[in-house]
């Protein structure tokens, strides 16, 4: 390009503040981030206080200019994106579906940094899926965006093994790292046309649904390796819990049990949801295979403990 690239950052969480300080960093020989869209603030805490998204944050006290439309298929969007005349558009987390009309504005299109290997895992929340589906592998795909879900021809992308110590929050945040360097690398090659897209394949398509709080249920009757990946999956948020009968009645009141780290041990057997054992290893649970010790644990309204603390305090026969 003969003159500064002008850039637009669409993003809100704290995925994309990390995408956005590496761009906004890599200066003038990149671009010039001219403009911020961010959802907008968000009421939180018991006296619903409004709060700014973490992206809204970064790029005021960068004294870059932010715009939070409720829709960003509204007309104020459109005419605020076309009077930022962008070159091009970074798109990270920002958490709506983007018109035709807005990705037609910028001369260079939108692009979006996607926190999977894609087509695996188009959709809302691919780094939980793929811890919970036991992929070994996952990484950030750098793709121009169409209107479709995550649909655009990729130009780059960067890998990264799923460890059996990482967790929703750990592979977040090695990915936004991941993903800010890989588009500061490319996003010139893309520009000059150097680094082509490509067209996705058709085969190996897969779509990570919006996580609920329901899924962070456990049920026992699942096999223990799905149900460790879950925990793991699942932390921070919604986190995995399950509850405690008071009572050996079959119709006993129950207390919720959150559960904040487990291991797998493939050679226990018993009826799922039955405590094998407590010892100071922690609890000892069947499943529908094998068994999941469990480490950490938190009982409603108490605080995080070892297991093997909440058991010596408690009896327990079963968790449902």
């Amino acid at each position: 390009m003969s003159s500064p690239c002008r850039i637009v950052f669409m993003g809100t969480p704290e995925l994309a503040r990390t995408v956005f300080m590496h761009l906004a960093d890599a200066g003038p020989a990149l671009g010039s981030v001219v403009g911020v869209f961010a959802q907008p603030d968000k009421p939180v805490g018991r006296n619903l206080h409004l709060s700014p998204p973490p992206v809204k944050v970064e790029a005021l006290a960068r004294g870059i200019p932010v715009f939070q439309p409720a829709q960003a298929r509204d007309p104020e969007s459109l005419q605020q994106l076309r009077e930022w005349q962008p070159d091009v558009v970074v798109v990270a987390a920002y958490g709506q579906i983007l018109p035709q009309a807005l990705l037609d504005v910028p001369r260079y299109g939108c692009i979006n940094v996607h926190t999977s290997l894609l087509p695996r895992w188009r959709g809302a929340a691919p780094i939980q899926w793929a811890i919970a589906e036991g992929d070994s592998e996952t990484g950030v795909s750098l793709m121009r965006m169409e209107a479709g879900l995550d649909t655009g021809p990729v130009f780059a992308v960067a890998r990264t093994p799923v460890l059996d110590t990482d967790n929703g929050s750990t592979l977040h945040d090695r990915l936004a790292i991941l993903g800010a360097e890989l588009l500061v690398q490319s996003l010139p090659g893309y520009l000059d046309g150097s680094l082509p897209p490509a067209t996705q394949p058709i085969e190996g398509v897969t779509y990570a649904r919006k996580i609920s709080r329901d899924d962070g249920r456990l049920d026992w009757s699942l096999p223990a390796r799905t149900l460790w990946r879950r925990v793991r999956a699942f932390t921070p948020w919604p986190g995995a819990f399950c509850r405690m009968p008071l009572s050996d009645a079959p119709d006993s009141p129950t207390r919720l049990l959150k559960v904040h780290s487990v291991e797998p041990d493939d050679t226990l057997t018993g009826v799922p949801g039955k405590i094998i054992s407590t010892g100071k290893d922690g609890i000892a649970i069947a499943c529908g295979s094998g068994g999941l010790k469990l480490l950490e644990v938190q009982p409603e309204g108490g605080r995080r403990m070892p297991a093997a603390a909440f058991a010596a305090g408690h009896s327990i026969e079963r968790l449902v």
